[in-house]
């Protein structure tokens, strides 16, 4: 099946001022967000990505377009909800020191499984595991796209947030929920899943730098079928 890889945005004004931006409009990638998004974009430029897909949201949106430029002139992306940042609720826009003291942040931190936003007038909520349900199902609705127009070798990129990426992640690893806290996903990291017919395999987690070009999956040899890994 084709290889997707799983970009978080660069660095925000959110992440420079410690709040929770979730769905807040007009959050922009800072000048620290946009060195960082160049950087990626130059590293996945040699690898032909077969779609880029984003976040509706403005940070997610500008670091798929710094990607989808260094593509090639006339480069495009799409855009798909399911891959926008966790809904909080009355959480969106705290700042995060104020919210490590309320007793629900301990349980998103140890049992997220367990984890529902609070409602808010002005925001949607959802909980941790909604959350993971429609960012997985993405993923893999359009990892089968992209095999059916593209090819099962193609490489296509997915431009979402952290939690969302941690998210996809555990499952591809087959850890439960609970766990997806163990994995780090900084701004404009590149981590990697490939999911086959026999079981997803995770590639790369959290990567900040360095080659890419390991990302296309070498020829099989001839009338020879993939079993699932990469050979050797």
């Amino acid at each position: 099946m084709p290889t997707c890889v799983l970009v978080r945005h660069g660095h925000s004004s959110a992440n420079a001022s410690g709040v929770l931006a979730g769905w807040t409009p007009g959050v922009h990638l800072d000048e620290r967000g946009r060195a960082q998004v160049a950087d990626v974009a130059r590293r996945l430029a040699p690898i032909r990505l077969a779609r880029i897909v984003s976040s509706p949201l403005d940070r997610c949106q500008e670091t798929a377009t710094a990607i989808a430029e260094a593509q090639g002139e006339g480069e495009t992306f799409g855009t798909d909800g399911r891959l926008g940042e966790c809904h909080y609720g009355a959480w969106t826009g705290r700042a995060l020191t104020e919210l490590a003291t309320e007793p629900l942040w301990s349980v998103v931190q140890s049992q997220p499984s367990a984890a529902a936003f609070p409602a808010s007038q002005e925001y949607a909520a959802e909980s941790i595991p909604e959350m993971a349900h429609r960012a997985v199902a993405a993923i893999r609705e359009l990892d089968a796209q992209v095999a059916s127009e593209h090819g099962e070798r193609a490489v296509w990129a997915a431009v979402s947030h952290g939690d969302v990426i941690k998210a996809v992640l555990a499952d591809a690893a087959g850890a439960h929920l609970d766990h997806f806290q163990r994995f780090e996903v900084g701004p404009a990291s590149v981590s990697v899943v490939r999911h086959t017919s026999a079981r997803p395999f995770v590639l790369v987690v959290n990567d900040r730098g360095g080659d890419l070009g390991h990302l296309v999956p070498p020829a099989a040899p001839t009338g020879q079928a993939d079993v699932g890994g990469t050979p050797d």
